[in-house]
């Protein structure tokens, strides 16, 4: 009973890994953008806030974001404030290569640089994967709802809580590796600057409406 519930809990959280968010978005635009060494940070900044929110709901603090609306309420506008930053600066990068190029001096990417060819600092990459993730009061409501219902019987709950976060991040970080490779053979085709432009609006976009849908959002 123990493995077939851990194998119905692998095949949850693989189906949720699917679900593209936020985390999605940035991890991919990073990829792109610096390469896989900078999108394989973000990613493993994105695991270390899975991680953060299992501990939480193992502790019971995510259980205080389903039970305290002011808790959610704090951390769902920080989190929507955060992500329409992270849009907004996309944008605002995206405008600024159009500006070059339409002045003849169009930056040219590196492997493993920003627009203008500037390596990307790893910790900066992780950083945001994990700003991203801990922002997001959804992924502790899910933390505190879900695993515990894949809970064995008769097993210390803080134990098996800890246990599932760690196999929840594990999947997590196989699922984002293959987008992180995936956007790697593509970069070549993707990173020509008129690409690149577009991909920015996009993922800024997007990252600019899924922070005013948080916002916007109730329980």
């Amino acid at each position: 009973m123990v493995v077939e519930g851990l194998v119905a809990f692998a095949g949850a959280a693989f189906l949720i890994a699917l679900a593209p968010g936020p985390s999605t978005v940035v991890i991919m635009r990073q990829s792109v953008r610096s390469g896989r060494r900078a999108g394989l940070a973000t990613v493993l900044g994105n695991e270390a806030g899975v991680l953060a929110w299992g501990v939480a709901a193992a502790v019971g603090l995510s259980a205080l974001l389903v039970a305290s609306q002011v808790a959610y309420d704090v951390l769902r506008v920080t989190g929507a404030a955060v992500l329409v930053y992270f849009g907004a600066r996309a944008l605002w990068q995206a405008r600024r290569g159009a500006d070059a190029a339409e002045g003849g001096d169009a930056p040219q990417d590196g492997p493993a640089g920003d627009a203008a060819g500037v390596p990307v600092p790893v910790w900066r990459c992780f950083r945001l994967g994990l700003v991203t993730n801990i922002a997001n009061p959804k992924a502790g409501v899910f933390a505190v709802s879900f695993l515990p219902q894949f809970v064995p019987s008769g097993w210390p709950v803080m134990a098996a809580l800890l246990l599932l976060a760690v196999l929840w991040a594990l999947i997590d970080l196989v699922w984002y590796a293959g987008v992180v490779w995936l956007a790697g053979l593509a970069r070549r085709t993707l990173v020509r600057p008129a690409v690149r432009r577009w991909l920015e609006r996009v993922s800024g976009a997007v990252l600019v409406g899924l922070g005013v849908r948080l916002a916007a959002e109730t329980r």
